[in-house]
């Protein structure tokens, strides 16, 4: 089992805050250099199209899984070592994956981990996109599973983190398009921010995802020693960190 040192720092009030403040530092930084660059992308493009500003959410946890005992070769987080093959298609690239290598070669998947993020002002053209793609992603994987894709390996933990911007727009209620049939309740007028709460509460409940981290954060807000919130305790950083540490044990000899 995992010691009490480490769970205690899995549930510090502010585990994830260094990666937050990298992230908003990181989009500053990529938009200043493709400014300077004299690139093409527009407004807030130029953020997001730079890549890496979710780098120091992937440090932070293979750090906490190297120190409770998983060995850094079974955890994969570059490009090329990062594809798991579909069943939909012939294979997808995530973000983090732990491979367990055995003595005699076999290998077994463990943990399969997406992590993504979204920033203003573009919500509504991306929510609809962001949550085709995680279902599909997950719906490929566990076909893909079931059909032995992955040989022997027991079921693995599939786990996915969102980070939300945390503004004005994003807490707007948003007026429903319903010309024929009325969205559920929890959707009715419900701004970008309850309906990202309700989607990954559903990925979770549905078990589409073993577990589903939801973080929001204000850029304005990137100093301070908490720089960011959980709105609901089941789709908390702790918990999610937890689980996945709950299911490496049954892998791995941990601290």
């Amino acid at each position: 089992m995992v010691n009490d040192r480490i769970l205690r720092d899995i549930l510090r009030d502010d585990y994830f805050s260094d990666a937050v403040r990298y992230f908003w530092d990181k989009r500053a930084s990529q938009a200043e250099d493709q400014n300077n660059r004299g690139t093409k992308d527009q407004g807030i493009r130029s953020e997001a199209t730079g890549g890496k500003h979710m780098d120091k959410f992937f440090s932070l946890i293979q750090t906490l899984l190297v120190d409770i005992g998983v060995p850094e070769g079974d955890i994969c987080t570059r490009k090329r070592d990062v594809d798991l093959p579909g069943y939909f298609r012939a294979e997808k690239q995530w973000d983090l994956l732990v491979v367990k290598h055995h003595p005699d070669g076999k290998k077994e998947l463990v943990a399969v981990l997406e992590l993504k993020s979204q920033k203003g002002p573009s919500f509504g053209n991306n929510i609809n996109n962001r949550t085709e793609e995680v279902l599909g992603s997950a719906h490929d994987l566990w076909t893909a599973y079931r059909e032995g894709a992955f040989k022997t390996s027991p079921s693995p933990w599939l786990g996915y983190l969102l980070l939300l911007e945390d503004c004005e727009r994003s807490r707007k209620s948003v007026r429903n398009n319903e010309p024929h049939f009325e969205v559920f309740p929890e959707f009715k007028n419900a701004s970008y921010v309850e309906r990202y709460h309700q989607t990954c509460l559903r990925l979770v409940r549905e078990r589409v995802y073993s577990e589903v981290c939801y973080l929001l954060a204000d850029k304005e807000e990137k100093m301070k020693a908490r720089n960011y919130s959980e709105p609901d305790e089941s789709l908390s950083g702790a918990r999610f960190l937890r689980s996945l540490c709950s299911h490496l044990n049954n892998f791995y000899e941990l601290k």
